[in-house]
Parts: C-alpha cells; sequence; structure tokens
C-alpha cells in the first residue's frame, strides 16, 4: 500500500543489526504496525525539521537544568541529560504480558524481602544459600524481626528488561533499594509532549499519571500515624549524588519536602524535621539514600549523611521509610539462579519473566563455568566496593592481565562474584547524526504498592547505546534516554499529560509546611550571593570606567581617586591582596598603574578569593540546593547564567571594554533572576527569608563602601570623585539629580544613602526591611516580648533615625575624620552581623541542649 512503501523510503538508510532481535521490521522485512503508524507522523516533518526538533528537546532540558552526576567525572560538572526524539514502543498486547509478569516479579520480592527479616524460611529450608545472605552487606541484622506499619514491605520496585536475539525479554537486574529513574521517565514525557506533540496523534499511548497517584497515594498509606495529611519527607544524600536532579523534580512535582541528613533528627523515638518553627514530627520517608547511611549509630558509623537513631525509630513503628531499611539484599545478584525456587515456594507460579541466565560462583561447577567462559559473560559482584564504582564487567574487554586478576579474586571469594549470560540487546531505532540508525535499548520499568498488590508505570526509562556488542548500557557509561510510550486499546489514553494528584477525597484549602532549617538557611544566602554578585559586579564595573575615563588624567587628585577606588574594591568585595599588593612601592605603583591583569582575575579566576567566579559558583551552589522552590522559567535564567559567563571566560582575549560588557550581561541576568522570584516566590517563608539574605547583604555593601570611600577628609576634587564613583556604583546617581538638584554635597549624599526611608537602597530602608522581616519569623520564646533580632534591629533603625546628614559631617581629630560617621556605620555593622549570626543559630540550625549523662556532686 502506498503508505508502507512511504515509510520503506523514509527508512532507506536504516540498516538493523544482524545479531540481535529487531524492535522495527518482521521477519519478512515489513515494518511492524505500530511503528509504520509512528513513521507515517514522524515523516512527515522531515529529516530537518526532525533535527530542529531534536534541538529543542536539548535546549528545553539544558534549560530545565535536567542533569545526571557522573561519579569520578575529572571535570566535576553535571552531564546534561540526553533524549532520542524516537521513542520505545511497545505495543498493548506485549504490555499485557510484561506488566502481569513485573507485577508478579514484585510480589514476589515483597514476599522474600519478608521472609529474609523474619521467618528465614528459604534459608532454612535450603532453597537459598545463606552466604548470599548473611555475608552480603545489603542484609541488616539491626532490621531482623522489625513489624512495620505496613504488611506490605515494597512500596517501590524497578526492573531493568532487555531482548535476547529470539525477541524473548529477560529480566536483567533488579531494584529495590531506592529505585531511581522514574521521575526522569516523566522529564522525558514533559519534553515529548511539548516538542513533538503531533506524534501522539497517530498512536494511543498511555499516560504515567496513575503511577504517580498511585506513588503519592502509597507513601499516605503507610504512615504510622493514619492522619489525612501525613508529613512525607524526601531523604537526599545531597547535590553531588547523581541523582539529585531527580530528588529535587520530584520533590516540587509531588510537593514532598526535600530533605537531607541533618535536617533530621531522633527525639523521644520519634523522628523531627528541624525547621524555623522548631521541630514537626516525620511520619514517612521516601529513601533515596543507600540503606547502609541512613543511620550512623547502627549501621555505617563513618556516614555523615544518615540521621543518628533512625533505626530506632523504625524499630518502635513511629516512622515509615520506602524502601525499608535492608531492602538492598534482594538486588544481590547471586539470588538470580535461585529465583524459580523461590518463586515456586512463595507464590506457587513459575516466573513469567524469567532472569538472565546467571551463575553464581559459590557453588564450585558454576565457578569452575565463570573461570573457563569469562570472556563470553558479564561478571557482576553482588554488590558495589562503593558508590560510583561498576558492578557489572565484560569479560571480553578486559585483557589478558586483568582476566588473570579477575580470576584470582574470584577464587578468594567465589561469594562475592556471579556470572551472566550476554544478550545482544534489542536493535530499535534511534536519532541520531540526523538521521535514523539502530541502537541497542535496555528498559527499567517501575511499579508502586497499591492495596491489593503493585501497579506498573505503563511506560518507563529507556536507554539506548549505538556501540556495538553492547552488553552493559547504563547513564554512567553515556548511554542515550528514550521515552517509552506503552500503547493503549483504547481505555485511558484520554486522560491529561499533566497529571493533578489528589491525596484523599476531602479538599484542604491551604496546606502549609514550615521550611526546613537546611533549606532556609540555603535560601538566605541565595539571597546573599545574589546581591554580592550585583553589588560586586557594579563596583567593578564603575573602577574599570573611572580607570578607563581618567587614564591620561595627570591632575594629582584624581591620582588618589584612583588608587582609593583600588583599595575600596578590594575592601568591598573581600578579594584580598587584590591592589593592596605589592613588596616594594615600585611594585604597588606598577599593580596600580596596570590593572587589567588584576581585574581579568577578579572577573574570571574561580580560585580567586572574592572574584565573581568564585562567587558566580557559591551562589548556584546556594541556589541548586533549594532548586525544588524555583519556577522552571527561574531555574532557566540560572543555567544561562552560568553558560553565558563560561563563554566570557573561555574567550581568548580580555579587554577593559569585554569585560565591561559582561559585567552588564551578569547584572541583566541576575535581575532576570530576582525578578522571576518575586514573581513566583510565595510572601511568606520562602520570599522572606531571600529577600532577608538580600536586605542583609545590601546594607553590609553600602557600610563598607562608605567606610572605605569616607574614610578620612580628602580634597574637595578627590571628594566629589569618590561620591561621584559610590553613587554610580549603587545607581543612585540618578535619584540624587532628581530629589536634590544640586552638586554633590557629602551631607546630601548621607542623607539619600544613609536616612531617606522613601529610598530602596538607603540604610534606613534597608534595616527597616530587615526589621519587619525579622518580625515575621516565627517566635522562638514569649509573643508578647521581642525576640533578639528584633532587639538588634530596633536599636539599628533608632540609630538611623536619630542621625542627620550635617551631623555625620562634623569633622574630628584635626579634621581629618568623619568620626561621627566611623562610629554609626561601625556600630550599624556589629549590630547587622551580631543579628546575622543570632538568626543562623535560632533558625538555621535547630538542636537540642546537650545534657551530661553523670555529674559529680562536690557538696
Amino acid at each position: 500500500m502506498p503508505g508502507q512503501t512511504s515509510v520503506h523510503e523514509f527508512l532507506q538508510q536504516y540498516i538493523p543489526a544482524s545479531n540481535s532481535y529487531n524492535e522495527l521490521y518482521t521477519e519478512q522485512g515489513k515494518v511492524r504496525a505500530d511503528w509504520e503508524r509512528f513513521f507515517l507522523s514522524l515523516q512527515g516533518l522531515g529529516h530537518q525539521e526532525i533535527q530542529n526538533r531534536t534541538n529543542d528537546i536539548v535546549r528545553l532540558l539544558k534549560e530545565n537544568g535536567v542533569a545526571y552526576n557522573i561519579y569520578n567525572d575529572p571535570s566535576g560538572e553535571t552531564r546534561p541529560w540526553e533524549l532520542d526524539p524516537i521513542p520505545q514502543l511497545i505495543p498493548a498486547s506485549e504490555w499485557a504480558v510484561i506488566n502481569k509478569g513485573l507485577v508478579q516479579r514484585a510480589t514476589l520480592f515483597n514476599l522474600l524481602l519478608k521472609d529474609i527479616y523474619g521467618p528465614q524460611t528459604l534459608i532454612k529450608e535450603g532453597i537459598i544459600p545463606q552466604e548470599l545472605i548473611y555475608m552480603h552487606p545489603g542484609f541488616l541484622r539491626s532490621c531482623m524481626n522489625i513489624n512495620l506499619p505496613a504488611q506490605q514491605y515494597l512500596v517501590l520496585y524497578a526492573a531493568d528488561m532487555g531482548r535476547g536475539a529470539d525477541g524473548r525479554l529477560w529480566i536483567i537486574s533488579d531494584r529495590t533499594q531506592a529505585p531511581s529513574g522514574y521521575g526522569y521517565a516523566l522529564e522525558n514525557r514533559f519534553a515529548m509532549s511539548g516538542v513533538l506533540p503531533e506524534l501522539f496523534s497517530n498512536l494511543q499511548v498511555r499516560r504515567l499519571s496513575p503511577f504517580f497517584d498511585t506513588l503519592q497515594q502509597a507513601l499516605n498509606s503507610i504512615a504510622p500515624s493514619k492522619n489525612e495529611s501525613p508529613r512525607i519527607v524526601i531523604l537526599t544524600p545531597g547535590p553531588e549524588n547523581e541523582t539529585y536532579f531527580e530528588h529535587s523534580y520530584l520533590s516540587g512535582y509531588l510537593g514532598i519536602t526535600l530533605v537531607q541528613g541533618n535536617d533530621l533528627m531522633v527525639k523521644d523515638n520519634f523522628l523531627w524535621l528541624k525547621t524555623i518553627e522548631g521541630l514537626e514530627k516525620v511520619d514517612v520517608i521516601l529513601r533515596r539514600m543507600d540503606d547502609a547511611y541512613c543511620d550512623p549509630l547502627e549501621l555505617k558509623s563513618d556516614s555523615l549523611l544518615g540521621v543518628p537513631g533512625l533505626l530506632q525509630v523504625v524499630r518502635k513503628g513511629n516512622v515509615a521509610i520506602a524502601n525499608p531499611l535492608g531492602s538492598s539484599i534482594i538486588e544481590n545478584a547471586g539470588l538470580v539462579p535461585f529465583l524459580h525456587q523461590a518463586a515456586r515456594h512463595l507464590v506457587g507460579e513459575e516466573l513469567i519473566i524469567p532472569s538472565i541466565a546467571t551463575w553464581w560462583c559459590g557453588q564450585p561447577k558454576e565457578m569452575q563455568y565463570v573461570i573457563d567462559n569469562l570472556q563470553h559473560l558479564v561478571i557482576r559482584r553482588i554488590f558495589r566496593r562503593t558508590a560510583g564504582t561498576r558492578s557489572a564487567i565484560d569479560g571480553a574487554s578486559l585483557s589478558k592481565e586483568d582476566a588473570a586478576g579477575l580470576i584470582r579474586e574470584i577464587k578468594a571469594n567465589p561469594y562475592l562474584y556471579t556470572g551472566q549470560e550476554k544478550i545482544n540487546f534489542s536493535s530499535t531505532p534511534s536519532w541520531g547524526g540526523g538521521k535514523i540508525e539502530p541502537g541497542h535499548s535496555l528498559i527499567r520499568s517501575f511499579l508502586v504498592k497499591k492495596e491489593d498488590g503493585f501497579m506498573a508505570m505503563p511506560g518507563g526509562l529507556t536507554r539506548t547505546s549505538n556501540a556495538e556488542n553492547s552488553f552493559i548500557i547504563s547513564n554512567q557509561t553515556g548511554g542515550v534516554s528514550k521515552d517509552t510510550w506503552v500503547l493503549s486499546a483504547g481505555e485511558d489514553h484520554v486522560q491529561p499529560i499533566k497529571l493533578q494528584l489528589q491525596t484523599s477525597s476531602t479538599y484542604n484549602l491551604l496546606q502549609k509546611e514550615s521550611l526546613p532549617s537546611h533549606t532556609a538557611e540555603n535560601l538566605f544566602w541565595a539571597g546573599r550571593h545574589t546581591e554580592r554578585l550585583i553589588n560586586n559586579a557594579r563596583l567593578v564595573r564603575t573602577v574599570m570606567q573611572f580607570l578607563m575615563q581618567h587614564q591620561s588624567s595627570q591632575l594629582p587628585a584624581t591620582g588618589i581617586t584612583k588608587k582609593l577606588l583600588l583599595e575600596a574594591l578590594t575592601h568591598c568585595t573581600y578579594s584580598y591582596p587584590g591592589f593592596l599588593a605589592g613588596d616594594s612601592i615600585e611594585q604597588y605603583e606598577d599593580l596600580i598603574n596596570h590593572p587589567w591583569e588584576e581585574f581579568s582575575k577578579n572577573l574570571y579566576d574561580e580560585n580567586k578569593n572574592g572574584g565573581l567566579s568564585q562567587n558566580l559558583l557559591l551562589f548556584k551552589k546556594s541556589v541548586y540546593n533549594v532548586r525544588s522552590f524555583l519556577s522552571t522559567d527561574t531555574w532557566r535564567v540560572v543555567e544561562q547564567i552560568a553558560e553565558t559567563w563560561q563563554k566570557a571566560k573561555n574567550r581568548s582575549q580580555h579587554d577593559p571594554m569585554s569585560m565591561v560588557n559582561d559585567l552588564d550581561n551578569l547584572n541583566t541576568s541576575m535581575f532576570a533572576f530576582l525578578g522571576m522570584n518575586r514573581e513566583s516566590a510565595r510572601r511568606e517563608q520562602e520570599w522572606t527569608i531571600l529577600d532577608l539574605g538580600r536586605k542583609f547583604e545590601q546594607s553590609l555593601f553600602i557600610i563598607r563602601l562608605l567606610q572605605q570611600v569616607l574614610d578620612k577628609k580628602q580634597e574637595a576634587q578627590t571628594e566629589y570623585e569618590l561620591l561621584e564613583a559610590m553613587l554610580t556604583a549603587t545607581q543612585s546617581m540618578t535619584t540624587y539629580r532628581y530629589t536634590f538638584r544640586d552638586h554633590l554635597q557629602l551631607p546630601l549624599v548621607l542623607e539619600l544613602m544613609m536616612l531617606d526611608m522613601n529610598y530602596s537602597k538607603s540604610l534606613a530602608y534597608l534595616i527597616d526591611k530587615i526589621r519587619q522581616h525579622v518580625a515575621a519569623l516565627p517566635k522562638q520564646g514569649k509573643a508578647q516580648t521581642l525576640s533578639e533580632p528584633e532587639r538588634l534591629m530596633l536599636e539599628a533603625h533608632t540609630l538611623l533615625h536619630l542621625s542627620n546628614g550635617l551631623a555625620l559631617c562634623k569633622f574630628e581629630n584635626n579634621g581629618q575624620e568623619y568620626l561621627n560617621l566611623k562610629e554609626l556605620l561601625g556600630r550599624l555593622n556589629e549590630l547587622l552581623l551580631e543579628a546575622n549570626t543570632v538568626i543562623s543559630k535560632t533558625y538555621f540550625k535547630h538542636t537540642l541542649s546537650q545534657q551530661q549523662l553523670f555529674v559529680k556532686r562536690l557538696l
């Protein structure tokens, strides 16, 4: 038929691998029906438009900050997430069998986990060798015989599946500890539906909505307290984790608080979240951390990631964890040869989807087989040595020396190793190099518990590799992801792509959750680093422009201004030694007269203390820690700031004009970031904390600038130039002229910059805003009394209200110092720093007061 010919012509350059199952063509060389419908839609775009849409996907994912951290990556950077515009198709009839097999397998592992930490009948009856359990670090003896709040142990389960050359589906590996990838699968679907919506029209693609709705219901159902709105948190190891993007993404998407171990504490056999309002009880943890790291008190003693005493809270039944501590034992590859017999014993059924053939080296015969066939097998350790290390090795990739070393390791500790059959993963269409080409695919499917068993995500995360003989496919080794389309017979494809979660039958008008202390601290410092970048960039630009405008001036006063501005720049940005360096007068004079190399370091050198690049790194780190609070557009601005600045750093030449232009672009982008936050942040705790950090930094900067510029009485010309530079650096020159309509006078400048309550950049206005924000923070004692930060800011507010510009300009010490101004600025600086310290101790670090276990009575 005409459509068939057209599709064949479109795919004429596609040459599938001959030694693997062909997902696209039948044995008779015809395009499979579902793929034909897909390519009928795709070919209408044409190759150039497909590439354009692919570029749009790359841009969208990059702007959204979708990334995957690679352990031990020398660059230390996150890798952008890659998405193939051609999805993985699974027909409805095929999915029915897969779904049944996955639910059976999840049910088996749930029963297996209960048996291992309960009666251990499988070990007692010899179905599973005891060495596989007791010598595996995933078996946590501390978790034996713990009665969990829910009868169903596993909440989440994931399985990696691949097809052999005969088209049969095999389970390659199982994930039961803290399965990852379902957040990436959701992001893939959003990207595809946004960039290529027309491709969904001819195929009835099942939606991912039910999975995430069921996930939230499952987390609610395991809460010990059984209230309608349990406190649920996602426990993450932190931003350095390889899948931190997913942790943050799920936190924002599901509305679950993202926490690290130091955000939680144990008290009275309950788990508490440290918030700015005090301690709040936690009911459920969605765990994204390896179980051994979760409790340094009973598990891995050197862990800095977990919560001391967490296991005792679990033991008391006061918190539920998904998945339970100790569930990593099920990921043991050595269990695979014994699963068939375990399935017959526990569920009375044969496995619908079998595991790939595996030989456990703990048995002498099997060990010898693995050694004899090393090159033809994938060798897997039953557990990883350390995070980020591979547990799977293609035997054929080893040199003779490496193979001999591996054989020695196997013989020394045979129970640690398995040999797994190699399969050439199925050949599936992929887009690469501007054309359709074959790639090998591996599918990760996800299941979540529900009342009567498990529900499989109608989709998943497919990873592909174009390398020949790809026996190992993973994100760590550079795999590219695909959106996985499960095709429907028509029963549920009409569900909206954007899911709307419902946690209960009742509608709660407003559910407020207090900010975790760690999150509040990062928001506070995000505000401080934002203003620090803006203020420093403006000051650097002002000084650079002054030098360029007066580079040929021979006036002594201008020469003094130049030195004072460069010294003030070093002090205000803390970029020491900066323009205070020089072992001799000659070196100092040379630095002052040829400052551009130092300016370049100040801008582009990440190792330069107080430099803009270093501050930009600190800004991005603090923002990355709270990215679940940022809108998508806000995060795009953050990514664009980093990308634009990186391009500026990579330029071969940095002349003065290009540096000024870079500073202008940075400031514009930073204000875009502030504008996005102003539009999207709730005018409660998030905005209060963020703006509090901003106002603290602005106030401290103005105080430092005034202290440096007005340290001593200068000649009239020098003082005029210093005042002009100060107003320019704070973007206050236009306001001064409009307000006073007079030439620059120190009393008027001080009135504007320090005392004007109607000017948003004056100290009086900023400190009043800090006072208001501090008053809005939760009270830590009697509500009728002023808190310590309120008292400190009230004193600062009062000092400014009792001051006037003329009095501050009074000369002392033989007319050389503005003593009143100096004393006022010094006291304001002390009050601000003290208030900052008190706020940090009160709201950012909730800890119990320590008590002595033994008191020796002397009387």
